[in-house]
C-alpha cells in the first residue's frame, strides 16, 4: 500500500509516461472469480436486503391471497375393448390416436358438458364464478366518483334496449370453463380432469359431476344414435318392401303379356327345345341303326352280322348248311339216286325256300323301320326348328324381363340386409355400453394448489438474489468513486495511505484531529506515520514544503494535515502547519486561535512572521492560522512576501505543511501547489468520483505542481477490510494485535 517516491526536490515525482499519456499505470485486469467475490463482499448489504426483502414481501402478498384448491379425477376412454361380433357397436369406432384423445378432452371441456354441472351445483349463485354477485373492489369504489365526474351522462341516459353482449349465465360458464382443465395423459387412454376453486369440496364435486355427466351424455348420445338408426332402418325396410312388391308385380305382368312361362330350371320353350334336341338325337341314332340292319339284311351279311338283325334267317341258314353237309356225306356213300339222298335234297331245297322267304320278310321289316325312323327324324327336326324360333322370340322378350328381375333382386338383397341390421340394432340397444369409465374419483384436496407457498417463496428468493445481483451490478457500474489503491493507481498516482474514519463510538469524547496525538499506537496514527514515511524519498533529499489539498470540501484534508503535523512533531522533527485556506480557515478554530492574526496579516505586512507563529497545546508542532483574508487571496500567494516567508520557514523547520483549499473550488490551490516541493492529494474513500479526482489532478499538473501521491481519507476500516482488495490487509481490523486504540 505504501510507496516511497524518489527524486530530487522540486522535481515532479511519479509523473511517469503512463500518467502523462493519460493511460493507467497498470493494465486493467479482467473480472476474475476472486474479483467477483470481492464485489459481492463489498456490496453484500444491498444483495442481502434484496434477497430477504423480496421473499418477505412475497410472503406477505401470499398471505393476502385467497387460497385455491385443485381437485383431480381421471377417466379412461377405451372404445376398442373386446366385444363378440354380435355385440359390436353399430357406430364406427375410430382408432385411438392423440387426435382422438385431444378431441375427447375438448368435448369434456365444452360448455355442453359444463352447463348441466353448473345447474346441478348452483354455480350461478356462487360469487366466485358469477361476477355480478361480487362486491366491488376497493379500486372500483375509489374510481367510481371519478367515473361519475367524467361521465355524468351515463347515470341519466336510459338503459339501452336489447340483450347484453354477454349474459351473466355465459360469464359464469366461461369462468367455470377457465377453472377447468382437461388433458390426456401421455402414451395412454386416460383423461385427467382437474378443477380449481376456493372450496375444496366444491372442486371435487365439480370434477366428479363433470365426469359423470360426460359419461351419461356419451351413453345418451349412443342410444340416441341407435334409436335414430333403428327408425331409419325400419322406414327403409318399409320402402324396400314396397319396391320389391312393385317389382314382382311388374315381372308377373310382363310375363303374362309376353307369354313367358317359366319351367323348373329355365323358360318353358327353352326346356322344350332341349327335350326336342335330345329326342332328335335319339331318333337319328335309331335311324342309323335301322339303316344298318337294312343294309345287313339286303346284302346277305355274314352270320355274325345277321345274328343281331335276323336270328331266324341265321338259324335257317345253319339248318340248310347242316343238311347240305349231310347230303354230301350220303351222296358219297349211297349215291345220288338213293331215296334218302333224294329226300334229303328235297328237304334242302325246302330249307332254302324258307330261308329266302324269311330273308325277304326281314328286309321288308327293316325297310319299314327305316321309313318310320326317317319320318320321326323329320318330324323332330321340324318341331326343333319351331321351338328354336319361339326361343329366339322369347330371348328378345327376356331382355327387359332380366332388367326387371335384377332390380327386384337388388331390392330383395337390400331388404334382407336392412332387416338383418334392424335385428342387430335391436340387440345393440339392449346391451350398449359407454366408451369411457371413471378410473379414480376426485377427493377434496387437503393443501391449496395456489398459491404454492414453498415454490413461490423459493422463486421469490431466487428473484431476490438475481435482483440483488442486478442491483450490485448497477451499483458497481454507477460507482466511480475511489475505493482502493488499485483504483488510485489507475489515475497514475501511488496510494500513500488509507486514513481510517474515526467514528464517535471508537474515539469517545476525543476529537478526531487530536486522536493521533493522544493515541499514538492506534491504527489511525500508524496510517499517518506511514504517510510521513512515504514522503521520505530516500537519501538526504526529502520535500521541505508539502501542500495538502483535495478536489472538494469535506474530504478530510485539514484533519489529515493536522494529524500528520502532530505525528511528525512527536517523532522529533521541527514541523510547522500553515493554514493556506484563507477563504474558509479551519485551523484556528480547531486549535483555539480564532481572531488572532495569521498568514494573511503577515503577507500584507500587518504582522511579522514570528508574531503569527503559534504552538500546539498537545505537541511541539508550530502552526500559523490563516488570519483575516482580503478579497485578493490569490494575489497574496503570488507576492514576494509569500516566497520570502516560505524561504524562511524552509530554513527553520524540517517540514512545512500547507493546508490548501480544494483544487476545484478556488484557483489559490494551483498557486500554493506550485510553491510547494510536493503536493499530497486527498480523496474521500467511496465518495470522491474518479472523474472529479482526475480533473483536479489535471488542473494541478497544468500548474506544474509536483503531486507525489494520493491519500484515501475517511476509510471505513471494517468495510474495506471485507472488500477483497489487496490493500485491505493494511486495515487495522485485519491486524488488531499491532494496535491499541
Amino acid at each position: 500500500m505504501l510507496e516511497t517516491p524518489a527524486g530530487p526536490a522540486h522535481a515532479p515525482p511519479f509523473r511517469g509516461a503512463e500518467r502523462e499519456s493519460g493511460g493507467p499505470l497498470e493494465p486493467a485486469a479482467g473480472l476474475t472469480g476472486r474479483a467477483l467475490i470481492a464485489i459481492l463482499r463489498r456490496r453484500k448489504l444491498p444483495l442481502l436486503a434484496c434477497a430477504l426483502l423480496i421473499p418477505v414481501l412475497a410472503l406477505v402478498a401470499l398471505k393476502r391471497v385467497t387460497p385455491r384448491y385443485t381437485a383431480v379425477g381421471t377417466l379412461i376412454y377405451d372404445p376398442n375393448h373386446f366385444k363378440p361380433p354380435e355385440l359390436q357397436s353399430i357406430l364406427q369406432d375410430d382408432p385411438i390416436t392423440e387426435a382422438v384423445m385431444s378431441s375427447q378432452a375438448e368435448v369434456l371441456h365444452g360448455l355442453r358438458v359444463i352447463e348441466p354441472v353448473a345447474h346441478q351445483l348452483d354455480l350461478f349463485g356462487n360469487p366466485e364464478f358469477n361476477p355480478a354477485l361480487r362486491a366491488p373492489s376497493w379500486m372500483a369504489r375509489v374510481l367510481a366518483p371519478v367515473h361519475a365526474l367524467l361521465h355524468p351522462q351515463a347515470s341519466t341516459e336510459p338503459a339501452a334496449t336489447g340483450p347484453p353482449p354477454t349474459s351473466p349465465a355465459n360469464a359464469v360458464l366461461l369462468n367455470v370453463q377457465r377453472a377447468l382443465d382437461v388433458h390426456p395423459v401421455n402414451a395412454s387412454h386416460v383423461l385427467e380432469v382437474s378443477f380449481t376453486a376456493e372450496n375444496p369440496v366444491l372442486a371435487a364435486a365439480v370434477v366428479n359431476n363433470l365426469m359423470d355427466t360426460y359419461i351419461k351424455s356419451q351413453l345418451a348420445a349412443k342410444l340416441t344414435a341407435v334409436d335414430k338408426a333403428r327408425t331409419w332402418l325400419e322406414t327403409r325396410a318399409a320402402e324396400l318392401r314396397t319396391q320389391v312388391r312393385s317389382a314382382e308385380d311388374r315381372i308377373a305382368a310382363y310375363r303374362a303379356r309376353q307369354g313367358l312361362v317359366r319351367g323348373v330350371h329355365a323358360g318353358l320353350d327353352t326346356e322344350q327345345g332341349s327335350q326336342l334336341t335330345e329326342d332328335l338325337a335319339r331318333a337319328r341314332a335309331d335311324l342309323a341303326s335301322a339303316e344298318g340292319r337294312q343294309d345287313a339284311a339286303r346284302n346277305h351279311a355274314g352270320a355274325a352280322t345277321l345274328a343281331g338283325v335276323a336270328p331266324s334267317v341265321v338259324q335257317l341258314r345253319q339248318q340248310t348248311a347242316a343238311l347240305a353237309a349231310q347230303l354230301q356225306s350220303l351222296n358219297a356213300r349211297l349215291g345220288p339216286n338213293h331215296p334218302d339222298v333224294v329226300a334229303l335234297r328235297r328237304e334242302i331245297e325246302q330249307s332254302q325256300r324258307d330261308t329266302a322267304a324269311e330273308t325277304a320278310r326281314v328286309v321288308a321289316a327293316t325297310e319299314a323301320e327305316v321309313r318310320a325312323a326317317r319320318d320321326r327324324v323329320a318330324a323332330l327336326e321340324a318341331d326343333l326348328t319351331a321351338s328354336q324360333s319361339r326361343v329366339d322370340r322369347n330371348e328378345l322378350a327376356q331382355i327387359p324381363l332380366n332388367a326387371l328381375e335384377r332390380d327386384a333382386d337388388a331390392s330383395r338383397t337390400l331388404l334382407a340386409a336392412v332387416l338383418a341390421r334392424i335385428q342387430e340394432t335391436a340387440q345393440r340397444a339392449a346391451v350398449e355400453t359407454v366408451d369411457a369409465r371413471e378410473v379414480s374419483l376426485a377427493l377434496p384436496p387437503e393443501a391449496p394448489s395456489y398459491p404454492r407457498t414453498g415454490p413461490m417463496l423459493a422463486a421469490a428468493l431466487m428473484f431476490g438474489v438475481l435482483f440483488g445481483l442486478f442491483v450490485v451490478y448497477v451499483q458497481e457500474l454507477a460507482d466511480t468513486s475511489l475505493r482502493s489503491g488499485e483504483e488510485v493507481r489507475a489515475l497514475g498516482l501511488p496510494c500513500l495511505a488509507l486514513i481510517p474514519e474515526m467514528r464517535r463510538r471508537h474515539i469517545g469524547r476525543l476529537r478526531v484531529e487530536d486522536y493521533a496525538a493522544l493515541k499514538p499506537l492506534s491504527g489511525f496514527a500508524e496510517q499517518v506515520r506511514g504517510l510521513r514515511a512515504s514522503l521520505w524519498r530516500g537519501g538526504a533529499t526529502r520535500p521541505g514544503v508539502v501542500a495538502i489539498t483535495a478536489a472538494r470540501p469535506a474530504e478530510g484534508k485539514t484533519t489529515l494535515a493536522l494529524s500528520l503535523a502532530r505525528v511528525t512533531a512527536m517523532a522529533g522533527e521541527r514541523v510547522l502547519l500553515l493554514d493556506c485556506d484563507l477563504r474558509r480557515p479551519a485551523l484556528a478554530r480547531l486549535l483555539g486561535a480564532e481572531g488572532q492574526p495569521g498568514l494573511a496579516e503577515c503577507l500584507i505586512g500587518a504582522a511579522t512572521l514570528e508574531g503569527v507563529i503559534r504552538k500546539d497545546p498537545l505537541t511541539s508542532m508550530a502552526y500559523i492560522p490563516a488570519g483575516s483574508a482580503g478579497a485578493d487571496a490569490a494575489g497574496l500567494f503570488m507576492s514576494d512576501a509569500m516566497a520570502r516567508a516560505l524561504q524562511t520557514l524552509r530554513q527553520e523547520y524540517d517540514l512545512v505543511l500547507m493546508d490548501a483549499p480544494p483544487a476545484l473550488a478556488v484557483s489559490d490551490t494551483r498557486l500554493i501547489a506550485r510553491l510547494a516541493d510536493a503536493t499530497l492529494f486527498c480523496a474521500r474513500w467511496q465518495r470522491t468520483r474518479r472523474e472529479i479526482a482526475r480533473n483536479a489532478i489535471e488542473l494541478l499538473d497544468e500548474s506544474q505542481a509536483s503531486i507525489v501521491g494520493l491519500v484515501l481519507t475517511r476509510v471505513d476500516a471494517r468495510a474495506h477490510g471485507r472488500s477483497g482488495y489487496a490493500d485491505a490487509e493494511a486495515c487495522p481490523v485485519r491486524n488488531p494485535r499491532y494496535f491499541r486504540d
